[in-house]
């Protein structure tokens, strides 16, 4: 499995930005000397593989959290180090990767997962090693309150994971209202890619667009690696829906809206999250028209992400920092904040059992985020529930429509 530390960036990173191993040797925890104590953050996201794109903005945007937080020396006797592995959206990959981060003492915290199918293969290697899991990106209500969220009994599963993207039960229903009253699609043809992820925000999508009046033409479920659709995309062609939406990544979205606008459908495709990807657009030569939710609002247009953003272009990192780049900041920013937290009540000392402070610290946090106000509610969730509504429009995605939508 590729290990990826602090020093693979677009730049060279010095070894003062990342922290040192060796800072700590003897057991020392506090600051004596000018000595600092060394802690680690762990990050699991797809960095090859078909998401990349998305996983190395990931990358990327906890480093500068991590680089940002020992520049300005935000927690005293402090320096943080990021260890990132790669689980190339792969449940069995990122487990191993929850294991061996787990295994790292040092590891205080783990940024990620990307996909909502990994994050339930690391979340009770987590939860057993007592050591917080938050994700930028997890979507998929069940990962924290439980199976029987659709029937409102709700249940926090893990108490040591956290996430910073609201849940596809939101931008499900956002998803669906804004194709019924902004798009004004009256039928629908749905389809899964049978994740996780895809099957939820399908699923959220169907009941709010049918609550409001919609009809589902028809549904049919494919695999996440199928690049071939001339079976579906007759059915779908047939089906004379107004709007063909696509619970699902991008890698297989992007030919399938192809295809569909190559056999004459003139409906666009829908997505989410998933699907908000540049690469969308760069392997689709028919992409505009199509939609895309993505959660909270373009980053572009916040007041509170200017500094990330100077920030991330001064670092010179060679990838975007795509759709979680803000999320995933402050995902990284709440474990630092939680830290400092943990320290500060021990008289400026990272304390014994420093995993288990931390995880109940992050139940505490909250800060001005890139994304806006950070904090967590009782399931572990993020209390920002802001969704965007985004439509290909040249070669760019723009943003059409936000709006907080609560459950």
């Amino acid at each position: 499995m590729l290990l990826l530390t602090t020093a693979l960036t677009a730049g060279a990173l010095a070894l003062s930005a990342c922290g040192s191993r060796d800072d700590d040797k003897g057991g020392d925890n506090g600051n004596k000397g000018g000595r600092k104590t060394t802690v680690v953050i762990g990050l699991d996201a797809p960095l090859t593989g078909d998401l990349s794109a998305l996983g190395q903005g990931i990358k990327n945007s906890a480093h500068l959290a991590v680089t940002n937080a020992n520049k300005s020396n935000d927690v005293p006797g402090v320096t943080f180090e990021l260890s990132a592995l790669d689980d190339q959206a792969q449940p069995t990959s990122g487990q191993q990767n929850a294991t061996k981060l787990a295994g790292d003492k040092k590891v205080v915290g783990i940024v990620g997962p990307l996909n909502s199918s990994v994050a339930q293969s690391m979340q009770q290697v987590a939860q057993s090693n007592t050591v917080a899991l938050i994700s930028p990106a997890n979507t998929t209500p069940d990962l924290t309150q439980g199976k029987d969220w659709k029937q409102d009994r709700r249940k926090r599963q893990f108490s040591t994971y956290f996430r910073t993207a609201t849940t596809d039960e939101i931008q499900g229903a956002f998803g669906g209202k804004y194709a019924h009253d902004q798009i004004k699609a009256k039928t629908a043809y749905v389809i899964d890619d049978q994740k996780t992820y895809g099957v939820g925000l399908a699923a959220a999508f169907s009941t709010q667009f049918t609550a409001l009046g919609g009809k589902i033409a028809g549904t049919e479920h494919v695999n996440p690696e199928d690049r071939d659709f001339k079976a579906i995309v007759s059915k779908a062609k047939s089906s004379g829906a107004d709007l063909v939406f696509y619970g699902g990544e991008y890698p297989a979205a992007a030919p399938l809206s192809q295809q569909l606008k190559e056999s004459g459908v003139n409906a666009p495709l829908m997505g989410g999250d998933g699907m908000y990807s540049a690469d969308y657009i760069k392997l689709n030569k028919k992409s505009a028209g199509d939609y895309a939710t993505s959660v909270g609002k373009p980053v572009e247009e916040l007041d509170s992400a200017k500094k990330f953003i100077a920030d991330y272009k001064a670092a010179g990192y060679k990838d975007r920092y795509e759709a979680y780049g803000g999320s995933t900041y402050d995902a990284t920013w709440a474990i630092i904040q939680a830290v400092k937290a943990v320290v500060a009540d021990n008289g400026g000392k990272l304390p014994d059992g420093a995993r288990a402070k931390v995880v109940e610290a992050l139940d505490k946090v909250k800060f001005d985020g890139v994304t806006g106000t950070v904090s967590f509610d009782k399931y572990g969730d993020t209390t920002n529930t802001m969704i965007t509504a985004y439509q290909v429009e040249g070669n760019t995605w723009k943003a059409r429509h936000s709006a907080e939508f609560k459950r």
